[in-house]
């Protein structure tokens, strides 16, 4: 796998569906550089609410058919990705791991649209009734159809691929500018590129589909990229790796659902949401990646605005 820049995929199989999309290499340097961000002491922190808006991309069929997901397929996802965030007991996203964490972050369905109306954060788009350009499968080709202040909203769309992309093809999610190491300038969305996130409509919450990729941990995934976490092996290089000292150093893609040795004799973290492992085992951010997160929502540009919003409530 390689690196594209300012896109990140996540696949479960080493497959280019539609148009080669590359997978963000998540890097370390041998020579740190940047800021350090430091765990606060547990239960120090408020928790931080942030607005997403679904935009769902549907070719016209009947609402919960298809790509044209229901409102309770979209608000349990919601939900699936609040449980993983704050690590919530009684669900797939607990974990007593002693290096695990709450997030303290929480995701809210938009209670506004751009223009000040009521909305429940769902934005239906028949692509049948508007005609745009083809960009590739990227935010840019997406953002045609509908495309909120990133500022204010996280865009999520949710893309109308074939069956046959079913556990090949999962998500991106756009890398936020800041000065924390393993993500450089170049990997950052252009002036003219959209941000937010794709997830392919199929992985978009719980299903029973035959695939590993079916427990809604695909948007967790994603939206830690979008929030400034990397991949636990980096650069395959067990002194190039994500920036998180908690996370064990590992020199190869982690896929699966059972934990094998990785650098230094240590065993993979298997259930870490930033690997590729399958949703039944995901369940824990680190501390360390928790402060990164952290630090990106209080000092990157596009991400901090998010956290005072108008669309997290209506006045």
């Amino acid at each position: 796998m390689e690196t594209r820049i300012g896109i990140g995929w996540r696949f479960r199989a080493m497959i280019f569906v539609l148009v080669a999309i590359m997978m963000t290499s998540c890097s370390k340097d041998e020579e740190f550089e940047g800021p350090v961000p430091t765990n606060p002491e547990e239960g120090e922190e408020e928790v931080i609410f942030l607005p997403v808006v679904i935009h769902v991309v549907n070719a016209g069929e009947e609402i919960g058919e298809g790509p044209n997901l229901s409102e309770e397929r979209i608000k349990r996802q919601i939900e699936i990705l609040n449980e993983d965030f704050r690590r919530k007991e009684g669900t797939r996203g607990f974990n007593d791991h002693p290096a695990g964490g709450d997030a303290k972050i929480e995701f809210v369905l938009a209670k506004q649209d751009p223009n000040g109306a009521p909305i429940n954060g769902i934005n239906r788009i028949d692509t049948t009734q508007v005609q745009v350009p083809v960009l590739g499968y990227s935010q840019n080709h997406f953002a045609q159809y509908a495309y909120w202040d990133p500022s204010q909203y996280i865009n999520i769309w949710t893309t109308p691929l074939p069956q046959s992309t079913e556990c090949l093809a999962l998500g991106v999610a756009t890398l936020p500018k800041t000065d924390l190491p393993g993500i450089r300038p170049l990997s950052w969305p252009g002036p003219n590129d959209a941000e937010g996130i794709l997830i392919n409509w199929i992985h978009f919450g719980e299903s029973n589909i035959d695939c590993h990729a079916r427990y809604g941990r695909t948007l967790t995934h994603e939206i830690g990229h979008y929030l400034g976490l990397l991949h636990p092996w980096g650069r395959k290089d067990c002194l190039l790796n994500d920036y998180c000292e908690d996370t064990p150093a590992v020199d190869r893609e982690v896929f699966g659902n059972k934990p094998f040795i990785g650098c230094a004799g240590d065993t993979v973290m298997i259930g870490n949401f930033m690997n590729w492992s399958h949703d039944e085992v995901m369940n824990i951010f680190t501390k360390d990646q928790i402060a990164r997160m952290h630090y990106v929502l209080e000092n990157s540009e596009g991400r901090k605005s998010l956290t005072s919003s108008p669309a997290l409530d209506l006045q």
